[in-house]
């Protein structure tokens, strides 16, 4: 199987939504992660999660760049890489995580697949020191909001609404959309309904790999950072997976209903259709999400990491 150049950009260790799209992206067989950059905020504090669980899980073949680095905002996973130093990882760490994703991209003689999950701030940031990068790769994102939501995101009815990694930085999300590569998206009308119970989050919960005991170690911090009752919750279900999705879409789209919509952002972080705005794949609605949840548990409880 040929397999598909990845670089992951991510704003893991906010929501933990991220760590369940890392596991993912490493029991893939199609894709071959080449980089991962973090996004937004304190990104030592994000690289430094990224490599522990590459560490832990015999992956440090995969470099880490340290993203953008805007603010000192860290997350609730910090508890769990306070005493880690990044520098015993054994892969590559590029200080500059802009650099090294653009000259990852130009260096390839393939085409490479950008898997955004978080704000697009580095993605801009590439673009503008080098706008050739958009020839040689393509996006694929958990983005935006086309016609629902779930029910209580940001507070909403469920309705359209500004999703964070637009609002976080539009101008970014702008910049990226304006540029010429193929662009492939799952708002929150798909993603934002990705949720595991029952025997399927059980079959995750007793899985005894070091990348799943690692995402679950990391889970419960992260409930217990949010929720008085996070004990129930851990016991019973997941999070909302939305970044999973994207990850997913970095090598089939058949579970989904895929429409190339118009997309334009607003200044305020709204992603509107019109139908002079450049033109978006977009995961609009399921054809089989159990199907699609069947997939990410099978994928998750392998115990081969599927290097090779």
């Amino acid at each position: 199987m040929k397999k598909i150049p990845v670089i992951l950009d991510t704003d893991i260790g906010s929501d933990i939504d991220d760590s369940w799209a890392l596991a993912m992206l490493l029991q893939s067989p199609e894709l071959e992660p080449r980089l991962i950059v973090t996004e937004s905020g304190d990104t030592v504090y994000r690289a430094k999660i990224v490599a522990k669980i590459l560490e832990r899980s015999g992956r440090e073949e995969i470099p880490i760049g340290v993203g953008l680095r805007l603010g000192s905002e860290k997350g609730p996973q910090l508890s769990w890489v306070k005493d880690y130093n990044i520098e015993r990882y054994g892969g590559a760490i590029y200080e500059d995580g802009v650099k090294a994703l653009i000259e990852t991209v130009m260096e390839s003689s393939e085409m490479v697949t950008l898997l955004c999950i978080g704000p697009l701030t580095n993605i801009a940031a590439a673009l503008k020191a080098e706008p050739r990068i958009a020839e040689h790769a393509r996006i694929v994102s958990m983005f935006g909001c086309l016609y629902k939501s779930p029910l209580g995101y940001g507070g909403g009815d469920g309705g359209v609404v500004a999703e964070y990694n637009v609002k976080r930085d539009p101008k970014a999300a702008q910049t990226v959309l304006s540029a010429p590569w193929d662009i492939t998206i799952t708002p929150l009308d798909t993603c934002g309904f990705v949720k595991l119970r029952g025997e399927r989050y059980r079959m995750i919960r007793e899985c005894r790999s070091p990348l799943i005991r690692d995402l679950m170690e990391n889970y419960k911090i992260w409930l217990r950072n949010r929720r008085e009752d996070w004990q129930r919750i851990f016991e019973t279900e997941s999070s909302i997976l939305y970044d999973t999705v994207a990850v997913y879409l970095a090598f089939s789209s058949e579970y989904l209903v895929m429409r190339d919509l118009g997309v334009q952002i607003t200044e305020d972080g709204y992603t509107r259709i019109s139908g002079e705005a450049r033109r978006v794949h977009c995961a609009i609605e399921w054809k089989n999400l159990r199907a699609f949840k069947d997939m990410l548990v099978e994928r998750l409880t392998s115990q081969a990491h599927r290097k090779d």
